[in-house]
């Protein structure tokens, strides 16, 4: 059974991620497009979940007021990231395939556009950087099918860190 605690620290800030994250992706939408093939946002976000993941096991830890299992503290952690990407997936989901189509159409062109800028600068062969991006065109990252692969990778990446940061929080056991 999971601790209430853990529950609702779990569920409020998964909630409160899902939708920071959400805002991220609309925020971006709404400024330019450009921005989502750009690394400092995808470094930006991973800090800000950072940084919410630290927030959530400190409350919880203080909130818990006894033994802070490995487990307990990764349990929260997982519960935050599965209700989270599931908003900002969800958020996602609509936004390209519902309202505004379009949009993915125009990332998927600077996607290619920035992977072959990045393939030259690194010296690939003009073989290789055509092959890739023929590939890059046959897929739609922004399809639903591929949305949801990007969020089973996504809970098993964000999952790892789940892991460090409950190894961090966790309390430290009598025999320690």
């Amino acid at each position: 059974m999971i601790n209430e605690v853990i529950k609702k620290n779990g569920v409020a800030y998964g909630i409160t991620l899902g939708i920071i994250l959400a805002l991220i992706t609309a925020t971006i939408y709404a400024i330019d497009l450009k921005l989502f093939v750009s690394g400092w946002i995808g470094g930006l976000t991973f800090v800000i979940y950072v940084v919410i993941g630290i927030l959530l096991l400190t409350k919880t830890k203080k909130d818990i007021n006894g033994f802070f299992s490995f487990k307990d503290a990764f349990t929260t952690f997982f519960i935050t990231t599965i209700i989270a990407l599931a908003i900002s997936t969800l958020f996602s989901i609509l936004l390209f395939n519902v309202i505004d189509p379009e949009a993915k159409a125009t990332i998927s062109d600077l996607l290619i556009k920035y992977m072959a800028e990045t393939l030259q600068k690194f010296g690939t062969p003009a073989a290789s950087i055509n092959e890739a991006l023929a590939k890059m065109k046959e897929n739609n990252p922004f399809s639903t099918i591929e949305q949801l692969k990007a969020l089973i990778f996504s809970i098993v990446g964000y999952s790892i860190l789940g892991l460090i940061l409950a190894a961090f929080f966790k309390s430290k056991s009598i025999q320690e």
